[in-house]
């Protein structure tokens, strides 16, 4: 039985989720639960690469709205997701160098949505969100991004870290992630193909991908507190980029 647009729970529902071409970001199962409905369950999960979490009951009666979950509930994307290639041939069709934002581990999906809706007005090409650990295109992350996701591709990969040795490698980007520690955006070159990073809301850009970027940019800061919420930062950054580029052109 379907609980919202991004939430289903029970056997039945969620296999034909799968089966019908559903893209189901997370897949939450009772801890030891090995029946035969179950193992065909995780069959279909397996062929989409969907996360699986093993939980107790608590958990999943903690989800549910029916109180009829049968041991399993999915969480399935209100959007579907792009591909890498996508990104850069929507750059290409604007006959713009690439820009694109990198967003590491974020879990508030209102946070999410108001990313993808500032990377659209940036002028962004696309934003790529890990599989793991982080949210995925719900319905919350569609109302925040206030139509967006219509017109960004977001594409979900494995690995951010080797995602980003990729990209340098194969569309020659370069990469700079939000950091206090860093050097001041201002002084910075952030013209070119450009891959913005933002971590974590609150323990930032992991050290493998950190290891990874090019630059580290700091925002100044001038009041009494020291960090600004994920999304405000990465509207920040993005439009220095945006006025690097437009002093450069």
């Amino acid at each position: 039985m379907e609980i919202n647009e991004s939430h289903i729970e029970g056997r039945n529902a969620v296999i034909e989720a799968f089966r019908s071409g559903k893209t189901v970001d997370r897949l939450f199962i009772l801890d030891g639960c090995q029946d035969g409905p179950i193992q065909t369950i995780k069959r279909e999960a397996r062929k989409q690469d969907t996360v699986i979490k093993y939980v107790a009951k608590e958990r999943l009666d903690q989800m549910s709205e029916t109180g009829k979950h049968q041991g399993v509930i999915a969480v399935c994307a209100a959007y579907d997701y792009s591909e890498l290639d996508d990104i850069f041939k929507l750059a290409e069709e604007k006959g713009e160098a690439p820009f694109v934002f990198i967003l590491d581990n974020i879990e508030d999906p209102h946070n999410l949505g108001a990313i993808i809706r500032t990377a659209n007005l940036a002028g962004a090409h696309g934003v790529i969100i890990p599989k793991d650990r982080a949210v995925g295109l719900t319905s919350t992350v569609a109302r925040t991004s206030a139509g967006a996701l219509n017109y960004t591709p977001v594409v979900k990969v494995t690995n951010l870290s080797k995602t980003i040795e990729e990209l340098k490698k194969t569309r020659n980007m370069w990469f700079v992630c939000a950091d206090m520690d860093g050097t001041t955006m201002y002084d910075l070159d952030l013209t070119g193909p450009m891959g913005l990073v933002i971590g974590n809301e609150g323990s930032g850009v992991g050290t493998l991908v950190k290891k990874n970027c090019d630059f580290i940019a700091s925002i100044p800061m001038k009041g009494d507190i020291d960090s600004l919420n994920a999304s405000v930062a990465a509207g920040v950054l993005a439009y220095e980029i945006v006025r690097q580029r437009i002093k450069k052109g």
